[in-house]
């Protein structure tokens, strides 16, 4: 079979040279002014981190509107919250919030916001966020500046901490309350507090922000003028708008891996991964259940054993990556194990079981046929449609792609189920209840993209992580997410196939990138271009 796969790339330069940290410690005396400009690689039409958590989103939007919490490599950080504490048994949480702090119209950042926000985004509009509030009650505000979140279950204070900065982000009640959420033209067009205000969105295009003067930090914030995102889709025309200057950085893995590995030897850049550690990634094997060929545990078991993972690693992620061990990745930290079933690459024994299975070769040669839908995230997400295709050809299952672009690859997978296997990516957010358990907790809202959409129940699994997210006691909880990951493998709804880190390429004419560990979502207040 590896001679088959040979097309689909070249060799990757050492994981270590790109590993190296992106960033040094800055020296140099600030320059206010400029424009920073970043390729995206994809566009999800909406800009609102309240309705849709995603990295698409919060690369832009995250400049925009903040977080209540935020985190850095000393830990989490006060934004618009400033203290955080819990009653003993876990149902109350108070957050004491930033005073004269302005939405960029002018009005005043209250609990008011938060309120609205949590009870009518959080808990039932934003992906993830609405399993983990689901226990949530009321956010009752004592006064402007207190925020007392109430649940019916426990909420672990360092779940709820960890949730922020990727679920945390409060919106303006006065233009939302009264409207239709969903259509409200502020999903495209935010108004935050952040140090960057919208000015204009180019659909396909681009989007631009420019400094807000009246930003709480104080006037010396933000030091750069203006940011521009560029829709790039093409990797190898950002490739060459960044050697050109036109572009100042593409992140998670925006341009080709050998492009990467090019550039890594430029001077003119730093290329690394540094500043994702908060978003370590799966690549994914996603099944549609509702399809019974795929609702058959012995067929995913055997498509399982016929990806040859290993190789896979070296030539699509070009011996960046790791196999995957199931739901939680090995940044989990306590929360990860090890000691889970694995499927090696064998694909005799796959052809055996797909005969046990009663899915013998037909007189086409095929046992059945698929349609497929990659993600649209890049070449690697390509490579790896192109990867599970030719895999699935030599245990004689025919595979059709189905090419989409982002809102159709959402849509497709996500809403209209209109798929059989797809491919993409899934990140690990601090702690699995954020982000990583909603993958296979059923009841999640109708087309809530990068949740359990598949068409699989386990009741097990469920009572599993509703207990984990509301145990107090991180040793159970530790335990709690071991067996999970371990019935992820055993079960397999979904293949957690390989666990890999981000990569940006930026120029070096930046400043301060990087420098939080999730730095490309985050707010980029002190972020200057020596121009």
């Amino acid at each position: 079979m590896k001679r088959h796969l040979r097309p689909l790339g070249l060799a990757l330069a050492a994981a270590g040279a790109l590993a190296a940290p992106a960033v040094k410690a800055q020296t140099e005396e600030v320059k206010k002014g400029g424009t920073a400009i970043i390729q995206m690689k994809g566009e999800q039409r909406i800009l609102n981190p309240a309705l849709r958590a995603s990295t698409g989103v919060y690369y832009i939007t995250g400049k925009i509107i903040e977080p209540l919490i935020d985190l850095s490599y000393d830990g989490y950080v006060p934004v618009l919250a400033t203290e955080w504490s819990s009653s003993e048994d876990g149902l109350h949480i108070t957050l004491k919030l930033r005073e004269g702090v302005n939405w960029h119209d002018g009005e005043p950042f209250t609990c008011d916001d938060v309120s609205f926000t949590a009870m009518n985004m959080w808990k039932e509009l934003l992906n993830y966020s609405s399993s983990l509030q689901a226990a949530l009650e009321s956010v009752d505000c004592p006064d402007p500046h207190t925020a007392v979140f109430n649940y019916s279950k426990p909420m672990p204070l360092q779940l709820f901490v960890a949730a922020m900065p990727d679920l945390g982000h409060p919106v303006p009640k006065h233009l939302y309350e009264g409207t239709d959420i969903m259509q409200n033209p502020h999903n495209t067009a935010p108004v935050g507090t952040g140090p960057f205000k919208f000015v204009e969105y180019e659909r396909g295009q681009y989007v631009i922000a420019e400094r807000n003067d009246d930003y709480w930090r104080g006037e010396e914030y933000p030091y750069l003028d203006r940011i521009v995102w560029r829709f790039i889709e093409d990797p190898s025309a950002a490739a060459a708008a960044i050697e050109a200057g036109e572009v100042h950085e593409s992140g998670f893995i925006g341009i080709s891996l050998a492009d990467i590995a090019r550039l890594s030897d430029d001077d003119r850049f730093d290329v690394g991964t540094k500043g994702y550690e908060n978003n370590v990634a799966h690549s994914t094997i996603e099944f549609n259940h509702r399809n019974p060929i795929l609702a058959d545990l012995k067929v995913r078991q055997a498509m399982y054993h016929g990806l040859d993972i290993d190789y896979a690693i070296e030539t699509i992620m070009r011996g960046f990556a790791k196999p995957g061990r199931g739901l939680i990745p090995s940044a989990g930290g306590v929360n990860y194990t090890d000691d889970v079933t694995t499927y090696d690459y064998d694909p005799e024994l796959a052809k055996q079981m797909l005969d046990e299975a009663g899915y013998p070769v037909k007189d086409d040669g095929f046992r059945f046929k698929l349609r497929h839908r990659p993600a649209p995230w890049g070449e690697y997400t390509q490579l790896w449609s192109e990867y599970f295709k030719q895999a699935m050809a030599e245990i004689d299952i025919d595979v059709e792609l189905l090419q989409n672009d982002a809102p159709g690859f959402l849509t497709g997978v996500y809403r209209d189920h209109d798929f059989d296997t797809a491919n993409g990516w899934h990140q690990f957010r601090s702690d699995p209840a954020v982000s990583t358990t909603v993958w296979l907790r059923s009841g999640q809202p109708a087309g809530s993209p990068w949740t359990n959409q598949f068409g699989w129940q386990d009741d097990e699994v469920d009572q599993l992580i509703d207990d984990a997210a509301s145990e107090l006691d991180p040793a159970k909880r530790a335990e709690m997410y071991h067996e999970l990951q371990k019935q992820s493998m055993d079960k397999l709804p979904v293949i957690f196939a390989i666990e890999h880190p981000f990569i940006s390429v930026t120029s070096k004419v930046l400043k301060n990138h990087h420098n939080t560990p999730r730095w490309n979502s985050s707010s980029w207040y002190d972020l200057w271009i020596d121009q």
